[in-house]
């Protein structure tokens, strides 16, 4: 025998217990609530105060629990699909015959797949049901698979506790209704579940967080997928060569079940030696109370004056509006602290704001690239530039400048 301990558990994230089962097997015909039972010899033997099982020998005329969640998952699955006619399943046993049990009370056909090694008492009890039994040559994963095949034909659903659908994820809120009976029945410091592929081990889980208690999974070493998977940090799988018990003779955990770790957040390291590059094409000064001005791509308007680049201003496009916009202002005039003397901003003037500001100017780099952007405006495609960036005047034709 060997422990693991899941040291990423993160109570406060875990889902709380769903409670729209218990009110619906409330209502089923021969709903009762399972007892618990004082095992006090047990207690007497490990030393404790006091140890109580969970009696589910009886449950809605089965004996075990499994129908809390294939009913659960039934109901939803055919409140969204009325039109479904059979259910299929992969089990091991338990989970297979409470899915024939709900579909024989809900008048609907049934087919349950079976791995190779499941015993003739189980598939007898399957049968007695009222359920056709489809033995598969391989273990439980391949009895999955061909049922999730089967699932996928028209009018046939499938009531699978292990996966990512719906049907797993309800399974698990149809278990919730045990811990619910659970909590009436008294305070419990710590649970112990078996795991199997997880689904009731997700209930108890949830149960435990919305309670404090700690809960404690019971798995075999030869299908100790669980263990594995919280060892690796991820989903694994392992091999099963076999086990006496079983209903927990599972390769793998349910994804909806177990649904993985959080991720961790990783530390940025800036590597010594490398200067950080600017941002924006901007150089950040050692100066905090200064900052650079709204024009930072000035581009010229029709009556020759300067208009503010800012994307998607719908003020007045010029430096004052778009300035004063962006430090607080609202009626398109810029306040006195964007001013200087009343004339409008220019390219790269610097606005006095509060403390706690660094100063950010154009580099000479961004300069140089904004003055050759210019450039590249204002020549004319194939014509000669100009010490001042304009092209030559024409000589010839309608364009042509008048003769001195």
């Amino acid at each position: 025998m060997r422990a693991l301990v899941n040291d990423a558990v993160r109570q406060a994230v875990v889902a709380p217990p769903s409670p729209d089962a218990l009110a619906y097997h409330r209502a089923l015909p021969g709903y009762r609530s399972t007892p618990v039972r004082d095992l006090v010899r047990v207690a007497e033997e490990l030393g404790l105060a006091s140890v109580r099982m969970k009696d589910e020998s009886a449950r809605l005329g089965l004996p075990a629990f499994k129908v809390l969640g294939a009913s659960w998952a039934t109901e939803r699955i055919l409140e969204s699909r009325p039109e479904v006619r059979m259910l299929v399943a992969a089990s091991a046993g338990n989970h297979g015959r409470a899915v024939a049990h709900v579909a024989a009370l809900r008048g609907l056909d049934c087919r349950i797949f079976l791995p190779a090694r499941a015993s003739d008492v189980r598939r007898a009890a399957i049968e007695g049901e009222g359920a056709e039994v489809v033995v598969v040559d391989g273990d439980y994963e391949d009895a999955v698979a061909a049922a999730s095949a089967a699932g996928a034909d028209e009018g046939v659903a499938e009531i699978a506790d292990v996966g990512t659908s719906d049907g797993a994820r309800w399974v698990i809120d149809g278990y919730a209704t045990l811990f619910a009976e659970l909590s009436a029945q008294g305070t419990f410091d710590v649970l112990v579940v078996p795991i199997g592929v997880g689904s009731l081990g997700a209930a108890a889980a949830r149960h435990a967080a919305s309670t404090g208690a700690k809960l404690v999974g019971v798995e075999p070493v030869t299908a100790a997928c669980l263990t594995a998977s919280l060892a690796a940090g991820k989903p694994t799988s392992v091999a099963t060569p076999g086990t006496t018990m079983a209903g927990l003779d599972c390769a793998e955990v349910s994804v909806a079940a177990a649904p993985g770790r959080r991720p961790r957040h990783r530390r940025r390291v800036r590597r010594r030696g490398r200067r950080r590059r600017p941002r924006a094409g901007c150089r950040r000064l050692r100066d905090r109370g200064v900052r650079r001005c709204a024009a930072r791509r000035p581009a010229r308007a029709r009556d020759g004056g300067r208009v503010c680049p800012a994307p998607r201003c719908s003020l007045p496009r010029t430096a004052d509006a778009c300035a004063a916009r962006r430090h607080g202002g609202t009626d398109g005039r810029a306040g006195p602290e964007l001013t200087s003397g009343g004339r409008p901003l220019g390219e790269h003037e610097l606005v006095r704001r509060a403390p706690g500001r660094r100063l950010a100017m154009p580099s000479p780099r961004m300069l140089r690239r904004r003055r050759a952007r210019r450039r590249r405006r204002r020549r004319p495609p194939g014509g000669r530039r100009r010490r001042d960036g304009f092209p030559p005047p024409a000589r010839h034709g309608p364009w042509a400048s008048p003769a001195r």
